[in-house]
This record gives C-alpha cells, sequence and structure tokens, in this order.
C-alpha cells in the first residue's frame, strides 16, 4: 500500500463549536483517502482563505475530522474507473467538496470523483494551473458573469467609468485586477496596503488605487455613482457601499466575506438604478462552466502576470502560512509543492 505525505486536520467539535484541533504534516496510506473513481498522484496545491480557516481550526470550512485540506488539486492521474479519464492525463479540481467533506489536495496523493476534474490546458505548466486555482478560478467566473450582464470595456471606457476591485491584492483580486486589464477595461484597485501594493497592482493593470477604508464603513444606501462593474471578495459594508456606488445598470458579483457575512444594504440600488448582484460559487459550478472558464483563462489571463503574483512554498509551510493567509499578510497567490 502506497506511503505518502499530507496535511491532516483533526477537530473536536461540540454543536458547531471546535474544542480542540490539530493540523500537521503526517505519513499515511492510502487507506486514509475517501472513495472516488479516479486516483491522482498531486503535484502542487495551494492556499485559498478557505484553506486557512481550515488550517488554523477556524469553523465553517472543515466539515468532517480527520480531513486533509486543500480545495485545490494539479496532478496526472494514476487509476481510473471513470471512463472520461485515463492514466497520464493532467487534471485540475477546484472545490467540489474536497477539502471540506471530502480530502483534498495538501498531500501526495488524493482519490476523488472525475465528475468535476478539468483537463489543464496545454498553454499551462501545472505550476501555473496551481496558481490560478480556486482563486483564479472564481475571479474568472466572475468575469463571466460581468460579462453575461451586458459589461464591455469599451462602453466602461467611453462613460469614464472603472470597474471595482475589493481586496484587490488577495488571490481573487489579484487575478480579476490581471484579467480585467488584459481585457482592456480600467480597473479600480481596493487595498488595505495602499503604499505596499501600489506597485504590484499597476503592474498587474490597476488604472487607480484605491484604500479599502473608503468603503469598509457603514454608509448611506444611494452614493455617487462610481463603477460600471464590481468583483467583490469581501463582503458586509464593503460590498454594501459598492452596490451603492454601482452606476445604472451595473453588475456587482459577490464571491467573498473577508469582511463579514452579513450585507447591510437596501433594495434602493436595484430598483431605482437596476443594480444586479450575481453570486459566484466556485464550489458547485458545473463542469460546463468549469471548462470555459479555464478555456477563457488560457487566453484571458497574461503568464506574465500571474508569474509575478506567485510565491511556491513546501508542503510543511502550509501549516504556518494559514494564519498569514487569514492576517491578510500574503500577496497574490501562494502555490504548495506538495512533494517538497
Amino acid at each position: 500500500m502506497t506511503d505518502f505525505r499530507a496535511i491532516v486536520i483533526e477537530q473536536e467539535t461540540d454543536a458547531g463549536r471546535i474544542l480542540a484541533h490539530t493540523a500537521e504534516v503526517r505519513r499515511i496510506t492510502d487507506a486514509f483517502l475517501m472513495p472516488g473513481d479516479v486516483t491522482i498522484a498531486v503535484e502542487f496545491s495551494d492556499l485559498n482563505f478557505k484553506d486557512g480557516l481550515a488550517v488554523a481550526g477556524k469553523p465553517g470550512v472543515a466539515r468532517t475530522s480527520p480531513l486533509i485540506p486543500g480545495i485545490d488539486l494539479v496532478g496526472t492521474v494514476e487509476e481510473s474507473d471513470d471512463p472520461n479519464w485515463r492514466a497520464g492525463d493532467r487534471v485540475v479540481l477546484n472545490g467540489s467538496g474536497i477539502g471540506e467533506s471530502h480530502n483534498g489536495g495538501l498531500a501526495e496523493r488524493a482519490r476523488v470523483s472525475g465528475a468535476s476534474l478539468v483537463r489543464v490546458p496545454d498553454i499551462f505548466t501545472s505550476e501555473q494551473a496551481a496558481a490560478i486555482g480556486t482563486a483564479g478560478f472564481t475571479a474568472m467566473l466572475s468575469v463571466l458573469a460581468l460579462e453575461r450582464h451586458g459589461l464591455d470595456p469599451d462602453a466602461v471606457r467611453a462613460d469614464e467609468s472603472s470597474v471595482l476591485v475589493t481586496g484587490a491584492a488577495g488571490g481573487v483580486g489579484s487575478v480579476a485586477v490581471a484579467i480585467l486589464a488584459k481585457l482592456g477595461y480600467p480597473v479600480t484597485a481596493s487595498t488595505g496596503r495602499v503604499e505596499e501594493e501600489s506597485a504590484y497592482l499597476r503592474d498587474l493593470g490597476a488604472s487607480e488605487i484605491i484604500d479599502r477604508s473608503e468603503l469598509t464603513e457603514p454608509g448611506k444606501p444611494m452614493q455617487r455613482q462610481r463603477w460600471s462593474g464590481v468583483v467583490d471578495v469581501v463582503g458586509s459594508h464593503t460590498l454594501a457601499n459598492a452596490i451603492a456606488q454601482t452606476r445604472y445598470g451595473g453588475t456587482v458579483t459577490a464571491c467573498g466575506l473577508a469582511q463579514g457575512s452579513d450585507l447591510p444594504a437596501t433594495v434602493l440600488p436595484f430598483i431605482l438604478r437596476g443594480v444586479t448582484l450575481a453570486g459566484i460559487n466556485s464550489v458547485d459550478a458545473p463542469l460546463a462552466l468549469r471548462e470555459t472558464a479555464w478555456r477563457r483563462l488560457a487566453t484571458d489571463l497574461d503568464p506574465e502576470s500571474l508569474a509575478a503574483m506567485t510565491t511556491f512554498i513546501p508542503l510543511a509551510e502550509a501549516v504556518p502560512a494559514a494564519d498569514d493567509i487569514l492576517a491578510g499578510r500574503l500577496r497574490g497567490r501562494t502555490v504548495v509543492n506538495v512533494r517538497e
């Protein structure tokens, strides 16, 4: 039976409260893996906000114990009972329950359902696919939603407007800035580290940088119209203010809750300005949408921008890095080389 390394979380809970928690690198065997029809030799995973919550012992992500965290994986199929996959196929899996209710990608091996796997586009190395991960996948889903609701770069420029990206120095935000800029949109990036991250965000394509403090406090339900579209990863007052500042007919996508899960807003922007609020769920995205998003990532994400936002760490460093991502100390994308 194959012996391999993995980060393993164990928790003792009571009515949703975590009473005891450990997260450590262990050597385990295939017997630890959960049921699935595809076995994968994992090469890379990455660190997302959700992974930080799970590894650091925060509630709301890990739904079983023991559990291998990691909501992303990139690797090569070793065995498959799914007719769509065969040994040697290079695949990526984002969400679909891994790292939450099913063992995830922060391990050298995984056994998963083939139903949500996507073939890694030939243009991407395995490292690049992991750097994109759920964050980049979510950013692309957000851009697709903006486009479905009529957002167009020429019209945005003609209106002398821009697209707002909140949490712009984080994983989703960084990829969203890079994609939108490559597509020709003027992008306003909101960050809590303006002095530290301005050069980084401008290199990704942001045309304006604002301090997140402009959005984080309670605001009026209707405010000056500033944005033709918004990609929000923050939630709470930030999302409410972004909605209140969106122009007539604009669209706001919501995909995160870094500030909070509440939405202290009113219906006024929706009924007086025709604003659309589009929810983004990357975990349960159907296969056709997953494949569309990855095809677009292959054409709409600049490889140099992706490289500029990516840091690599070995498997053991993913445990202490969990606190860093929750505290907002990590920039862009953090890829975990599970073989190191």
